[in-house]
């Protein structure tokens, strides 16, 4: 019997140069799995595999070594552990995220929560060519978003508040940026020069800042046989509603415009950019 090896490729089976043997890549959102899930892994991994797994640079596990004639078993047995393979070729990806807020000191947004929203509403979703999103709770980026083909850092907004403000000097002296400056009192920020870091916040022993969590969102990056740096093409994005307003668009301008086997970078340089700008802006203004 013929084997399908497309249809295997797009659940996650992965062929090996070892004839009718497979690695399979398990789809592990924002890089997180419970006690539950390892456990299943590894108990798979030494029934059906030879016993070890492989961790991804996507935060992802494989497990290889995986027989033709068991694939319906490995299936069934991680679904006893509430696991699922993943996807390969072209289609969305798992999407990627650091530990966001809930964990870290430094995040500004709840990254893996953001994650989780944009899997389920993207996940495999068919395109002309693999893409990838990235999802990064603050500027240290240890994400690396401007890799994807669409990345997302949180950031924050700030405005001070002199009514609360006793005037130390901390929010300038963290500022990596020199966007805060005080002059007789009077702390003052130059926005122009503000990465949204959030520093000055965190730093504030008295809260005098009104902060807002946004989303700084880069398009069209790249790491592999060629380098990209994704670009952020619009101003801080204030809700998650107008967040998924311009990812929506950016999936459709790529499903629309894109040749097969095109990744979203050279589909926007192909079209041009300024037609790309056009149409996430319309997004973002609603």
């Amino acid at each position: 019997m013929a084997v399908d090896y497309a249809t295997l490729k797009k659940g996650g089976f992965m062929r090996q140069k070892q004839k009718n043997n497979f690695s399979l890549r398990l789809a592990v959102v924002g890089g997180h799995l419970t006690a539950e899930n390892l456990a299943k892994v590894a108990e798979v991994a030494e029934k059906y595999g030879d016993g070890h797994v492989h961790l991804t640079s996507r935060q992802s596990l494989e497990i290889p070594f995986i027989k033709l004639e068991d694939i319906d078993a490995v299936k069934a047995a991680l679904a006893e552990g509430d696991v699922r393979p993943g996807v390969c070729g072209p289609r969305v990806r798992t999407v990627t995220a650091c530990q966001g807020n809930q964990i870290c000191p430094s995040g500004n947004i709840d990254s893996y929560d953001i994650a989780k929203k944009l899997d389920a509403r993207y996940y495999a979703k068919e395109l002309p060519h693999k893409f990838k999103f990235g999802v990064t709770g603050c500027q240290n980026n240890c994400l690396k978003t401007e890799e994807n083909d669409v990345g997302v850092k949180g950031g924050v907004n700030v405005a001070w508040k002199e009514e609360t403000c006793i005037g130390c000097g901390l929010c300038k002296k963290v500022c990596r940026e020199n966007a805060v400056t005080i002059t007789d009192g009077k702390v003052s920020v130059d926005y122009d020069k503000c990465n949204h870091c959030g520093r000055c916040v965190k730093s504030c022993p008295t809260d005098a800042w009104d902060a807002k969590e946004v989303f700084l969102v880069s398009f069209g990056g790249l790491f592999g046989n060629k380098i990209n740096k994704g670009t952020e093409y619009l101003p801080p994005v204030t809700s998650e509603e107008q967040l998924f307003r311009v990812t929506d668009a950016a999936l459709d301008f790529f499903r629309e415009h894109a040749n097969a086997g095109e990744r979203f970078k050279f589909t926007i340089d192909r079209i041009g950019e300024e037609k790309f700008i056009k149409v996430i802006e319309e997004a973002y203004n609603g």
